[in-house]
């Protein structure tokens, strides 16, 4: 039995069923690679110690640092430095020489820079500081390639269950929490980063070997899947897509339907930044319950929202490829679904949110909600602009970079005096309006149509939707009528 498939013939796994599941560990994996550190640097740092840049032995033998609040914090948001450096220039290198390198030359060397963090704390402050902002750098270019991929892989009524792939990232942190405690309680910190950096290591060859920018380039695909797919994406598209060979920058730019996905894109993501990242601090501090040390509820939030991105994906697909709703009517009702909802649920958090188990219901609700964002706006670049996804999600996901900052000083300047309720009350309104904002600017500027600038050439059906695949039998009939 063929494992992948050959020129002669189908194999077990299809070339693009392995596409998925690469994808998802691909997610998975970045993620881990990005949070790591927020898990160890807790045992990396020796504390009530006030000589800078002295060391001392741990309880297991192992150097830890000196590092006073503002380093420790400086280490942390370096990587934030090189992350929103790449996010535009990614998308679109992705669409110019292929997302197989991108995306898998950024995990290579990501994953390289993790194994090398431990040496680089050794040997200085500024050192370590420098390779977490390379490590962003590369990293940040991951994101935006993936949907370039999804143009030449997935057929347009089924890519909204592929951009839900992405969403493994919530997996990964969920599963990089326990392990990465384990190993620290085990072995030491510096175990996290080997064994992590080794995991990228060996995903990022697997990735050079299976995985190829198109099925046209894929050297083991079978005949008869190479066909399919590329038959069904040619006629999901209508045929009439020409890559322009510049990116129409002033109409990216000037267009509605490109801004109500990057200003709702920035608003879901300060929300999410917000209660992963902030709101845990609340927990502890005003209500005297520590959500991060329970194993369980701290990771309820992502495996709920990971859920959700599949589900709800799933669903969109289903309701745009029978007909049942266009892919306007399709997106707009997942983001408000998705972004709406959660604001909502921060008006009961901004009255009653004085309740622990409440707060811990309806920040892990609100979370599970978001997840449906990859059948609304989060997919909706490869509906508006297929040859320009990339680029478009490139820009969105650089002005929402800002958001983990952004809701970082916004916490601090509202909670400075006393963190009490009282304080607490003018962070959720702002998440209210935050969230309540980004779905209102999606419902009435976002759309599902092909805009005209996305080809070179200009056709009759520019401007409509991309229509649902012909049903298997309309295609047989094609066929017989040919033969």
């Amino acid at each position: 039995m063929i494992l992948f498939g050959s020129k002669s013939g189908p194999g077990f796994v299809s070339c693009q069923q392995v596409l998925n599941v690469m994808v998802i560990l691909g997610f998975m994996f970045n993620y881990m690679l990005r949070v790591n550190l927020t898990i160890a640097i807790v045992d990396m740092v020796e504390t009530n110690v006030s000589v800078a840049n002295s060391s001392t032995k741990s309880r297991i033998d192992e150097t830890r640092f000196s590092w006073d609040s503002e380093q420790k914090n400086a280490i942390l948001g370096s990587f934030f430095w090189g992350y929103v450096l790449t996010e535009l220039p990614g998308g679109r290198m992705a669409e110019i020489v292929g997302a197989r390198k991108i995306f898998g030359g950024g995990m290579l060397m990501a994953s390289i820079l993790t194994i090398l963090t431990p040496a680089a704390c050794y040997l200085n402050y500024y050192v370590i500081l420098i390779l977490r902002a390379f490590l962003g750098f590369f990293l940040g270019a991951t994101w935006p390639a993936i949907q370039p991929l999804a143009v030449s892989w997935i057929p347009p009524m089924e890519r909204s269950k592929f951009i839900a792939n992405m969403m493994a990232s919530s997996l990964g942190a969920a599963l990089t929490m326990p392990v990465c405690g384990f190993l620290i309680s085990t072995v030491g910190w510096a175990s996290v980063f080997y064994v992590t950096g080794a995991v990228g290591l060996v995903w990022s060859i697997l990735w050079f070997f299976l995985v190829f920018d198109s099925p046209a380039q894929h050297p083991r695909i079978s005949d008869e899947e190479k066909r399919d797919l590329e038959m069904r994406i040619a006629d999901g598209e209508g045929g009439r897509s020409v890559r322009p060979s510049n990116v129409p920058w002033k109409n990216i730019f000037l267009s509605a339907p490109v801004w109500a996905i990057v200003i709702t894109h920035a608003c879901s993501v300060f929300g999410y930044f917000t209660v992963v990242n902030q709101l845990p601090s609340y927990m502890k501090d005003v209500l005297k319950f520590n959500i991060k040390e329970n194993g369980l509820l701290s990771s309820l939030p992502y495996l709920g929202k990971y859920f959700m991105a599949v589900i709800s994906s799933y669903l969109a697909d289903r309701l745009r490829k029978s007909g049942t709703m266009s892919t306007t009517a399709t997106r707009k009702m997942f983001t408000t679904f998705a972004v709406m909802l959660p604001g909502f649920l921060m008006i009961v958090e901004a009255f009653w949110g004085i309740n622990a188990a409440l707060s811990v219901s309806v920040f892990t609700i609100s979370l599970f909600f978001n997840g449906a964002v990859t059948a609304g706006y989060l997919a909706n670049a490869l509906d508006i602009a297929p040859n320009f996804s990339g680029t478009i999600f490139g820009l969105a996901n650089t002005l929402s970079s800002f958001g983990g900052w952004l809701s970082t000083k916004i916490v601090a300047v509202l909670t400075k005096d006393e963190s009490t309720f009282d304080t607490w009350k003018y962070v959720f309104w702002v998440l209210v309006f935050t969230y309540i904002f980004g779905g209102l600017v999606y419902l009435i500027f976002g759309t599902g149509k092909i805009q005209h600038w996305n080809s070179a050439k200009t056709y009759p059906e520019d401007g409509k939707e991309l229509q649902p695949l012909k049903k298997q039998a309309d295609i047989e009939r094609e066929k017989e009528l040919i033969a």
